[in-house]
């Protein structure tokens, strides 16, 4: 079902024009800061990919990638890509890329199973990135160091829009007060209220939020949040010897009153997380696809890597109250209708 949050007396701070120049800026300056914090090279990135390889992400394992038969490959099924979870890890391999070293890509996505909101948009739009690391960095210390430095990305992106729309007052906390808490922290503060409830209210007290072990049980048997069992290791020893060595990104926005994710990442599985955690969803099965094979044949490198909302990120630059005044999509009738009623012009 989509879902509609409208601010009560929201108003544009930027016309159309100045939000088209503002998302031109915002995009070429984050991006620049982005691989030169993380040293990452830019590469060009697959649409869709074929059907049955692993290579696809698998979300949260219900989302139904969109397919198309390919004539002259004898009706081969291929897929447009969820994400490039996967793939990025693949031309790591390919490219012969170096530890400290990686690349990043413009991913677009189309997610047909969406719930259409303020948010979420059937068309996806983020830079992937995806870089080489040692076994020596796979620790929780080190994710935080990659996600501090993408944080101060951000900061500083921030204070690039305030010099240019003088009207919009920079609101994101220094990257020395990024608050750090995992998933069974989180939810021991908050015990009655539900994960997304969590998100909003420890986010709401610091600005800026990573959240750790998305995708391991906690402590009341049930997931923070879904992911895909192959890519993030979310069952290895993290923060306080809790699992994981990944999370998501959030920022509080003023706009919608609520949390919103920009980022989600983490150091990928080794062999014996990928079968730890194959295991546990009892995914066995999928050690028999491309993907997996190269990952235990030793054939692919070690890493980190994440996802950046590039629609969601103008968004919450420009102060704005719906991803469709950032990107053209197809929204309900009605929301349209609705949105216009409360001064959220949609593209």
């Amino acid at each position: 079902m989509s879902y509609l949050i409208t601010p009560e007396g929201y108003k544009p701070l930027l016309d159309l024009k100045q939000t088209e120049l503002g998302i031109k800026q915002i995009k070429e300056f984050f991006q620049l800061n982005l691989s030169s914090e993380l040293r990452l090279r830019r590469v060009t990135a697959p649409l869709f990919v074929l059907k049955g390889m692993g290579i696809n992400d698998d979300l949260n394992g219900v989302e139904r990638a969109v397919s198309f038969p390919i004539k002259d490959l004898g009706d081969a099924q291929a897929e447009v890509v969820h994400s490039l979870a996967k793939w990025k890890r693949l031309t790591l391999a390919e490219y012969h890329i170096e530890p400290g070293y990686g690349i990043y890509t413009d991913m677009n996505a189309i997610r047909a199973d969406e719930e259409l909101g303020n948010l979420h948009s059937l068309y996806v739009d983020q830079w992937d990135w995806e870089r080489v690391i040692t076994a020596e960095n796979r620790t929780v210390e080190f994710l935080k160091e990659i996600v501090t430095r993408i944080y101060a990305a951000m900061v500083r992106t921030e204070y690039m829009v305030y010099e240019m729309y003088p009207q919009i007052k920079p609101c994101l906390p220094c990257p020395q007060k990024l608050h750090f808490i995992h998933a069974e922290e989180l939810r021991q503060l908050y015990p009655d209220l539900e994960p997304k409830c969590r998100e909003h209210a420890i986010c709401k007290k610091y600005g800026a939020v990573f959240i750790i072990g998305i995708g391991c049980k906690l402590g009341d048997g049930k997931k923070h949040d879904g992911r895909a069992p192959d890519y993030d290791d979310y069952t290895s020893a993290g923060l306080n010897d809790l699992p994981g060595l990944n999370g998501d990104l959030l920022l509080w926005d003023d706009v919608l009153q609520r949390s919103i994710e920009l980022s989600s990442m983490g150091i990928r599985v080794d062999k014996e997380a990928l079968q730890r955690q194959l295991k546990q969803e009892g995914e066995e099965k999928r050690l028999e696809l491309y993907f997996h094979k190269r990952l235990m044949d030793d054939t692919l490198p070690l890493s980190i890597g994440g996802g950046i909302g590039q629609s969601r990120l103008c968004m919450f630059y420009l102060r704005k109250a719906h991803i469709g005044e950032i990107q053209a999509s197809i929204w309900p009738e009605d929301m349209r209708k609705e949105c216009k009623e409360h001064n959220i012009h949609l593209i």
